[in-house]
């Protein structure tokens, strides 16, 4: 990366195009997001033109939109002509519509009309997330008959694809052959004797669901169809991977209640992105510590107390914390459903409860030998057992009911549960601690 923008300072533009060319489009794009604004526009008049489109298709989207508004349409519109469909929506999605409609017109029509066809679909869907360019073929041909269609049509080919889907007279998918298979058998095989069944995707359906479609059948590709059930493209697994890193990643930084900023966000970004949910954490944690103004006098007769409060509080955060984890993980994996809902959340519950219980006999006994006071002992059990249970039934139940009312089970459910143990952490130590000790 040093020699790059080395070469870049010193103005050696023939040394800065050597770099790069030895480089791949991906380990460009990384290089980029490094690197300031400034390098990036020294670096991107010597990424070699065959280049220019694969690299804008690994860029990241906020460094993808500084790059594409510093290029001419016509350019744009050539280095959009190498990718498919699917990838060259997702880079025209970050234009604004002014630039989006000058390179779209810049486009040969065949391409801009499959381009157009893609931004039609709504964001994070099959439609979007689907190539249009696909290999298809009526169930009447034979191999050699395939073969020889993909022989001439070779400059219209999918970059990538796995198989050939077979139709029927209405482009109604009616299964698939896999490459592999075309080539171990003779030519004159008739294409239905191949033929295998298909998963076929609907052109709306969420790219979540396409994602655990692909996982749970171990597909590579598979069709895309319409409300009518015609062929109008296909998704295969490079799509879906990608689909499954931006769900891991947007799932693991709300589970934080942080949003990504980018590798060259401003400090000011930063705060902005993280600031709202600290205040609304701020407001909970007061309603939370208002319980110990309301045993203030018991505090002051007890110092103990004050110092068991936040031990218990914490543990019992660290224990919800846990449940979460995993009930966001099941309803993302849709192993959590209405069918097994009850015996999850009894198991759950059944788990805090025996996870309370044994955490307290060690706390207990802690107490006693600090204090050597049974009843200070029982009062920091007890509590820890009612901490734990509520952190447990707060982790399971928060995020399957944020998601029975349609928010991000992700989102929200850490503040929820921060809420409720430790409201539950004060006020359960403070609340036995008077029935016991006072």
């Amino acid at each position: 990366m040093s020699r790059e923008a080395d070469a870049a300072d010193q103005g050696d533009g023939e040394r800065v195009r050597e770099l790069v060319s030895a480089l791949r489009p991906a380990d460009v794009a990384d290089l980029m997001g490094f690197l300031t604004a400034d390098y990036r526009r020294e670096i991107l008049p010597h990424v070699p033109p065959d280049e220019l489109a694969e690299l804008l298709s690994e860029l990241e989207t906020n460094i993808r939109e500084e790059v594409l508004e510093s290029l001419e349409p016509a350019t744009l519109a050539k280095a959009l002509e190498a990718l498919d469909s699917d990838d060259a929506a997702d880079v025209l999605d970050d234009l604004d519509e002014h630039r989006r409609q000058s390179v779209l017109a810049a486009l040969p029509a065949v391409d801009r009309s499959a381009i157009e066809a893609s931004l039609a679909y709504d964001d994070g869907t099959a439609g979007r997330l689907m190539q249009r360019e696909v290999v298809y073929a009526p169930q009447f041909w034979t191999v050699g008959q395939v073969i020889d269609h993909m022989g001439r049509g070779a400059e219209e080919l999918p970059e990538l694809f796995f198989e050939v889907y077979v139709v029927d007279p209405a482009m109604r998918p009616v299964g698939g052959a896999p490459v592999s298979s075309l080539l171990r058998v003779k030519h004159e095989t008739p294409l239905s004797e191949l033929m295998e069944a298909v998963t076929e995707i609907p052109v709306d359906m969420d790219q979540e669901e396409v994602a655990y479609i692909f996982d749970k059948y171990h597909l590579i590709s598979a069709p895309v169809v319409d409300a009518g059930g015609r062929l109008v493209g296909q998704i295969t697994v490079d799509d879906v991977i990608g689909v499954v890193q931006e769900e891991s990643q947007e799932d693991m930084l709300a589970l934080a209640n942080v949003s990504d900023a980018g590798r060259d966000a401003t400090t000011g970004e930063i705060v902005r992105s993280r600031l709202p949910w600290l205040v609304l954490n701020l407001a909970t944690e007061t309603v939370a510590v208002s319980a110990i103004a309301v045993y203030q006098d018991e505090i002051a007769r007890i110092v103990a107390l004050a110092v068991l409060m936040p031990i218990i509080s914490s543990l019992g955060g660290n224990a919800g914390t846990q449940t979460l984890a995993v009930a966001v993980r099941a309803l993302a994996s849709r192993e959590l459903n209405a069918s097994n809902t009850a015996r999850i959340i009894g198991r759950e519950l059944a788990a805090g409860l025996l996870t309370g219980v044994s955490l307290a006999l060690v706390l207990g006994l802690a107490v006693f030998t600090f204090y050597h006071d049974y009843k200070l002992a029982l009062t920091a059990g007890l509590a820890l057992v009612a901490d734990i249970f509520v952190a447990a039934v707060g982790g399971i139940v928060a995020p399957l009911l944020l998601e029975r009312v349609g928010r991000d089970p992700a989102v929200s459910s850490s503040i929820i549960v921060t809420f409720l143990t430790d409201l539950c952490g004060f006020f359960a130590v403070l609340a036995i601690a008077a029935l016991i000790l006072l």
